[in-house]
Formats: C-alpha cells, structure tokens, sequence
C-alpha cells in the first residue's frame, strides 16, 4: 500500500507553539514574537526599484540563472568572503534556501539505505531533506562519532542556526579533506555569513579551507535575512561545477525556476554592500538591548557569536521557558526543536522592531526585579 510522503515526514514542529503564542499575544501590551527569523525591516529600495522595473517579464527565465545574477553571486562572494576561482557554471539560484535544502538530498541521488549526516543541533529542513529522499540522517558534531561508514552527504551550518557558533577555519578544512577521503558530498549552509559579531565566520569555500578546489563541495546562501528578502525567495548555491550541473539537470526537468524579475532584484541586492552594513547596525543595537536584558533576568547565553539569534538557557526545560516567557508576552523557539541537545536553551530572535526590542527588555527587567524581591 502507497505511504503518504507526509507520514514519512515529522509533524511540523511550529504547530506545537500555538498554545504559547495565544498566551503571548493576550498581553495588555502585545506580544514581542522572537520566535522566528523572518526580517522586519524594509526591504531596501534599489532592489524594489530593480524588481518594478524588471516587472515585464512575458517569457520563461533560464533554470541556471541570468548571467548578471550569477556573475553578482560569484562578485558578492570574492569581495565579502574571499572566495575566488569560481566560475558561471558554479552557481545556480534557488525559490528561497530551504526549497533548496529540502532538495538537496533528493536531486543528487541519495536515496534508500544512504546516510545524511548533520549537526546535533540543525535546522531540521536537513532531516526532512533526507527523509524525502528515503535516506538514514545521523546528528553527530564530531567526524569520529560516524564511525566507519561513508556518509553520501554531510551538512555544516556555521554560523550556526540556532545557536550562533562559528567553526573554525582548521574544522572545516579536517571536515573538507574527510569528505574528500570518502566521496561524501559537503553542503555547507551559510545564510547567516555576514552576521559575525564576536568572530568572523567563514565559508567552507574559501581557499584557506578547500585548498582554492571546489571539489565535492556546494555551499548555500540566502537574501532573506541580510538583504530582507525573505517574501521574495532569493537564494543560490555554489559550488562544484559537476554538482550543480548535475542539480540543473534535475531543475530543468522539474521546472524549478527563479522567476526573472527576482534575479534581477537579486542581483542588485547582491552588488549593494551599504544596505547590508546598515541592516547589520540595527541587528547589532537590538543585539546589544537583548542580551544584557536575558542576561539580567536570570539566563546564560551560550555561543551565538554570530547569526540572529540568542541561544539562551536558565537549566530547566526549554517548554518551561517558552510557558514563562508566554506570561510576560514573549514568544520564543523551544530548543527541542532543533534536536534533544538544546531541550534546556530557547532560542530568541533579532528579528524585532526596535520598539519591540525595548519592550522586550523591559518586561524581562521587570520580571528579574520581581523574582529577586521574592528570593529576598
């Protein structure tokens, strides 16, 4: 009997926080939503003038991309990440990163009886890309915890989602030349690269960790959070030539295609560093407001040197913090979501306005003031 794709899959864990958001948003004075990392900023304005006036668009765009998009992906990447040797066929742009990601697996030919490795603690797209795909996952942070086997397909995430951590350059190149060793392919998702506040984080296709080859190694990236693109689904992934030959290949066929008037409004975003300086100002302010005031009331922060979010934890079960901050109006991410590691740490979000930055801390100033009037 035919299984449903869905009963392969988990339960879509968001459905899980319903009750903790309705509780939140019955706060006199509204509820501060850092649960999730979707941009609230404006989406800056030379890329909505770029999309207006590439809004003709009566025929079908090319899977493999426009070449002025391709060729801003490949420019972006050399001036902000150093990466260099690239060339057009490279590169392909995605409907958004995690069309990509969910993908991935699926499109190179994993399938049953193949082994999908990703972090302890991973956006858990990576799971469900491999569970489509009919593959075994592992969540392992450490190469010697895999063991013997020779994985098809293994996924970093630096810096990471949730928790901020950046792996260091020495790291990625063991994780690279033991993939190599292997023939494992090497996904490296890097949406949050530009996001770096206590360490520059680095992309596993920088020639200080590849060794100036591609070879057997794809690396995803988004505009949604650096560039507030999320509503327009702009992401690429690059990489071995061979590899993304074979993924455009399976696009072609599936009719996977970023509409044209998004890959000229993504190769504007792409050549435009100011937008992106200035976007990281207000993610540094609300940064900067956010910590101290988990801080003060009672939490430890863990990692998050980079990325949008704050792992934190008060040693208790990460639903018992979803509930208590639900109280003062708060919604954030339990840690269970992204694997049994974080079922102590929630993860809190930037992705706030300012005002409901200020708000946030203030509840939290005035929630530790009284608990330490009761300890006293």
């Amino acid at each position: 009997m035919r299984q449903r794709v869905s009963q392969r899959l988990p339960d879509f864990p968001w459905d899980k926080l319903a009750p903790a958001a309705e509780r939140a948003r019955a706060h006199p004075d509204g509820i501060v939503d850092l649960s999730v990392g979707t941009p609230v900023d404006p989406t800056p304005e030379s890329v909505r003038r770029a999309l207006a006036d590439a809004a003709d668009s009566p025929g079908y765009p090319v899977t493999i991309g426009r070449t002025e998009t391709r060729a801003a992906a490949l420019g972006w990447m050399e001036r902000r990440l150093g990466v260099t040797g690239l060339g057009l066929d490279a590169v392909i742009p995605s409907i958004g990163s995690k069309e990509m990601v969910a993908s991935l697996a699926l499109h190179l030919g994993v399938g049953p009886g193949d082994l999908v490795v990703y972090p302890e603690l991973a956006y858990p797209t990576y799971d469900v890309g491999a569970l489509l795909a009919g593959a075994r996952t592992l969540a392992a942070d450490s190469l010697t915890a895999i063991g013997p086997e020779r994985p098809a397909m293994l996924w970093l995430n630096s810096p990471s989602n949730p928790t901020g951590r950046v792996l260091p350059v020495d790291h990625l190149r063991k994780v690279v030349e033991w993939c190599r060793e292997r023939g494992t392919v090497l996904v490296s998702d890097e949406c949050y690269v530009e996001l770096g506040w206590e360490t520059q984080p680095v992309s596993v296709l920088h020639p200080d960790v590849c060794g100036g080859s591609p070879d057997g190694i794809l690396a995803v990236h988004s505009l949604s959070k650096r560039s507030n693109l999320a509503g327009y689904r702009c992401a690429f992934v690059a990489g071995d030539p061979d590899l993304v030959t074979e993924l455009l290949e399976v696009r072609k066929n599936l009719g996977l295609i970023l509409p044209g008037p998004q890959q000229v409004a993504m190769a504007a975003a792409l050549a435009d560093d100011a937008h992106v300086d200035e976007q990281r100002e207000r993610y540094a302010a609300r940064r900067a407001l956010l910590r101290p005031a988990l801080e003060g009331a009672g939490f430890r922060i863990d990692h998050s040197e980079a990325s949008l979010y704050l792992w934190a934890t008060r040693g208790e079960d990460c639903w018992a913090t979803v509930d208590a901050l639900a109280e003062l109006g708060m919604l954030v991410a339990p840690g269970a979501f992204y694997g049994a590691a974080g079922r102590e740490h929630v993860r809190v979000a930037l992705t706030v306005t300012d005002e409901r930055a200020a708000t946030a801390a203030q509840r939290l100033a005035t929630s530790g003031q009284t608990s330490g009037s009761r300890t006293r």
